[in-house]
């Protein structure tokens, strides 16, 4: 893409293709074992399986990039794929997007990250092996310095990585940074970490991860809150599954419910990022914490309404559509 295009958002993290394999209902089940739900098939045996579905330039990264495009933003990828035909499908793929792939870099010795997904009723098992590129944060122009920043998930080998990205954030202290941390990025913890959570304008985790991360109560928001704020976002979201969402901006605190579903899920991946990205987007669009609460679950709705993570991503035109059919109670409630 040119150098001239806008850049509003650098969204970095990793990206690959999955691989969706639909099972049949009849040849899997879960069982509950010890208060975890375990995926059970036979083993060593043939399975048949409905279809599969593959899917190319995904990921947290490259699924906020698709989606800001989608929303009318302009936005770059800074992330790793192999030198094979997989890497060239996923830059043809996020290209196609409206994403500029200028950083997106091509490891002539590695692998693309492939991961498979077992799909069962409305939710997945993901199998997962992230290629181990040798991580080097680009050189970017000052013509490309976004206003944002959007990072999540990357490789377990990838921690100094951080201590880059720090330094460049150090250095450009006018950009803005939303946070949505990985698995690993969780794993390597907060004090690790601290000068990116010190730099968070806006931080997304669901429930589960907020305890995680902050040390909170699982049952008490405020505590949630309170200890996620104390790490440095100044704005802070927790999604909760079927009951909704919840922003602080360390003075006031809401309650958003999710979008109603047209029709039963037909696969929730990809729901996390839809909402992250789309709240992002509406902030860059001047709106506030509440009206960027309406947003958000709109988009995650229509995702898990599609196979994948980019499928369901709505325009901007479709959202504000969707939102002006939105039912009465669907508005974000003061803590």
């Amino acid at each position: 893409m040119s150098d001239a295009v806008k850049i509003d958002v650098l969204s970095i993290g990793d990206a690959y293709i999955d691989a969706f394999i639909k099972l049949n209902d009849e040849n899997a089940s879960v069982e509950d074992r010890e208060g975890s739900p375990k995926l059970v098939m036979d083993y060593a045996s043939k399975i048949p399986f409905d279809h599969s579905e593959v899917v190319e330039g995904v990921g947290n990264a490259a699924n906020a990039a698709v989606s800001i495009a989608r929303l009318g933003e302009g936005v770059g990828l800074i992330a790793n794929v192999g030198g094979d035909n997989w890497g060239r499908d996923v830059i043809l793929a996020l290209g196609r997007e409206g994403v500029d792939t200028r950083h997106v870099r091509i490891n002539p010795g590695n692998k693309t990250s492939y991961h498979y997904i077992l799909w069962y009723k409305a939710d997945r098992t993901i199998l997962i092996k992230h290629e181990p590129y040798n991580y080097h944060f680009p050189h970017v122009k000052p013509s490309e310095t976004p206003s944002w920043v959007y990072l999540t998930s990357v490789a377990e080998n990838a921690l100094e990585y951080h201590d880059d990205i720090a330094d460049w954030l150090d250095a450009n202290p006018a950009i803005k940074l939303a946070f949505q941390p990985g698995t690993y990025q969780m794993k390597f913890g907060v004090e690790r970490l601290k000068r990116i959570y010190r730099r968070v304008g806006i931080l997304f985790l669901n429930r589960e991860e907020a305890v995680k991360v902050g040390g909170g109560k699982h049952e008490d928001l405020n505590d949630l809150f309170d200890k996620l704020h104390v790490l440095g976002p100044k704005v802070v979201c927790i999604t909760d599954g079927p009951d909704g969402a919840y922003a602080s901006d360390g003075h006031n605190r809401y309650k958003m419910p999710n979008y109603p579903d047209p029709a039963p899920p037909l696969e929730r991946t990809g729901a996390g990022d839809a909402f992250a990205s789309t709240f992002l987007a509406a902030t860059i669009k001047g709106l506030n914490i509440e009206e960027a609460l309406r947003w958000a679950p709109i988009n995650s709705m229509s995702v898990v309404q599609k196979v994948g993570a980019q499928a369901g991503l709505l325009t901007l035109d479709e959202l504000k559509a969707y939102l002006a059919q939105a039912p009465e109670s669907y508005k974000p409630v003061k803590l």
